[in-house]
């Protein structure tokens, strides 16, 4: 009997986003107005596929890439949680949950050594194309009204649930691990029993505290965490109980 851990990403493993973290490669440090004003809400991924196409025109190559996200700073206190999972393995199965891409998570799993904590990562798939341009697909479609049209959360974290338990896998505890607006689906489809771990001052935590001052509060618990510190003691009470 296993908790689940989901993490999201950015703003959560990693302390910024890696979409706006790559436009470093760009010429001056900065993307066209045309291109920053050619983003419309919800479609996201496709934003960023035009992103990777003007920072190919501009001769970015995936050396340069890599090197800009290898750099990406952890949020404080993960290296420590990170670690504290690997060292308990056979008490939690471990989960990313991400709206960044698969290259960048592996670049920034491998080059910091911690692809071993993770089960799986869910993403958008990314991959370099024959002339070298980095290209981006959406993880899937889905009929969620509330989640951008390439990713809903609650759908990939139910959907690797039912599978477990076909596996005969089954978590006594789910607990989540985000900080953003996309983070808000799946947090609210939590049990009881479940954990909804929440960035302080970043919108997931926001949201929840709204929608409790609208009497509209979520089941899970909700911690309110800064630093992977405070959530490796969250974790050592659970795995004690």
């Amino acid at each position: 009997m296993k908790i689940l851990l989901v993490f999201d990403f950015d703003n959560t493993i990693i302390d910024d986003n890696s979409d706006t973290w790559i436009v470093q490669c760009a010429p001056e440090k900065k993307l066209p107005i045309e291109l920053q004003e050619s983003y419309k809400k919800g479609f996201w991924t496709e934003f960023m596929g035009r992103v990777f196409k003007y920072l190919g025109d501009e001769g970015v190559r995936e050396d340069e890439m890599k090197r800009a996200v290898t750099s990406m700073p952890f949020t404080q206190g993960m290296v420590e949680l990170l670690s504290f999972i690997r060292k308990n393995k056979d008490k939690f199965d471990c989960i990313i949950i991400s709206d960044s891409n698969s290259v960048f998570i592996d670049w920034f799993l491998e080059a910091t050594k911690f692809h071993d904590v993770f089960d799986k990562v869910f993403t958008n798939p990314a991959a370099f194309n024959s002339s070298g341009y980095l290209t981006v697909e959406n993880y899937h479609t889905h009929s969620c009204g509330r989640c951008p049209r390439n990713l809903c959360k609650n759908v990939v974290l139910l959907d690797f649930v039912h599978e477990q338990l076909q596996q005969e896998v089954n978590y006594t505890q789910v607990v989540y691990i985000g900080d953003g607006g996309n983070d808000v689906c799946p947090v609210t489809f939590l049990k009881k029993n479940d954990v909804a771990m929440a960035r302080k001052g970043y919108t997931l935590q926001k949201t929840l505290t709204r929608m409790s001052q609208n009497l509209e509060p979520v089941e899970p618990s909700v911690v309110i965490w800064s630093s992977g510190i405070e959530i490796i003691s969250h974790l050592q009470l659970l795995i004690k109980e």
